[in-house]
């Protein structure tokens, strides 16, 4: 669902869901040589229905953010990458992943409304789509004015999800697909650093609940990462990554389906089935995902 998604690459983006990804390749002819910081690697495709089904399973970064709000968390810039930072980049691989950590961090900036920030991680992911040759795709004027004026954020959604998926189409063409996936995990990657920051110092079931359904996208990045592995930058990442996964397999999801709802929604009927996620997490299992996380993170913005 469009909506669903959020904060794509330049201002919400996503995180969250579960199924299996990737079908793996279409048809031989569909299948093109992966070009990765110059160097061809494997023949692989990521076909367009998959990337559109992890999309649409992303949670944003703004739900978590407004999450964090709701609680009463107090604003800390501390928890965010310094902008700056990003211009010692000197890979496509690091530019995306950066582009993936400025944008969750731009979404927790707006739902905090710190304005005068919001204009200095733009001009960061700017910079980043300018290097990456992909910033045609945004409306960088319109982004910054919906952001630091707080319009509807369903203007701001619709923006970031048009923007993202005409990227994303552009990319796939170019044989540049991996970028679109690096930018995803760089996105979820800083949205789970949030939450987990704020874990590590306010104990709440509802963000204890909500880090645990990272298991769910995990399970749904993290094989889609290995196939790149031919890539130094990707193979670092997957066993990076490992280590999560590993403490993730201890957490347990089951659902609990609920009352349907039926709603009036443009003038037609409507069925919505609600359900409730159950989360078995440990303390132990939480404190290793959150130092884990950390480590990940900050490694991947220092290299």
């Amino acid at each position: 669902m469009l909506k669903k998604f959020i904060s794509c690459i330049i201002i919400l983006f996503t995180i969250l869901s579960l199924q299996t990804m990737f079908s793996g390749c279409k048809n031989r002819d569909d299948i093109d040589d992966i070009i990765i910081d110059g160097l061809k690697t494997q023949k692989v495709v990521i076909n367009e229905e998959s990337i559109n089904e992890i999309i649409s399973s992303f949670s944003s970064p703004v739900e978590m953010a407004a999450l964090m709000s709701s609680l009463n968390v107090p604003f800390s810039r501390r928890y965010l990458i310094d902008p700056s930072i990003t211009e010692k980049y000197d890979t496509n691989n690091k530019k995306a992943f950066a582009l993936g950590i400025l944008s969750a961090d731009l979404g927790y900036l707006n739902v905090y409304e710190r304005s005068s920030l919001i204009v200095e991680y733009l001009s960061a992911i700017k910079r980043l789509a300018d290097d990456l040759r992909i910033s045609q795709f945004f409306d960088f004027h319109s982004l910054k004015r919906i952001a630091t004026s707080n319009e509807n954020i369903d203007s701001l959604l619709f923006l970031s999800v048009r923007s993202f998926q005409d990227m994303d189409a552009h990319l796939r063409e170019s044989a540049r697909s991996n970028l679109s996936l690096l930018v995803i995990t760089g996105v979820w990657i800083e949205s789970l650093y949030l939450l987990t920051q704020v874990a590590n110092e306010i104990e709440t079931e509802k963000l204890t609940e909500r880090i645990g359904e990272q298991k769910i996208l995990l399970n749904m990045l993290y094989p889609v990462l290995k196939i790149y592995q031919e890539d130094p930058y990707f193979k670092d990442l997957v066993e990076e990554l490992k280590e999560l996964h590993k403490i993730y397999e201890g957490v347990k999801i089951s659902y609990q389906v609920g009352e349907p709802e039926t709603l009036i929604i443009d003038g037609r009927l409507t069925i919505i089935q609600n359900e409730k996620s159950i989360i078995e997490m440990n303390e132990e299992q939480l404190k290793q995902i959150i130092l884990i996380t950390e480590k990940i993170r900050n490694k991947q913005i220092n290299l």
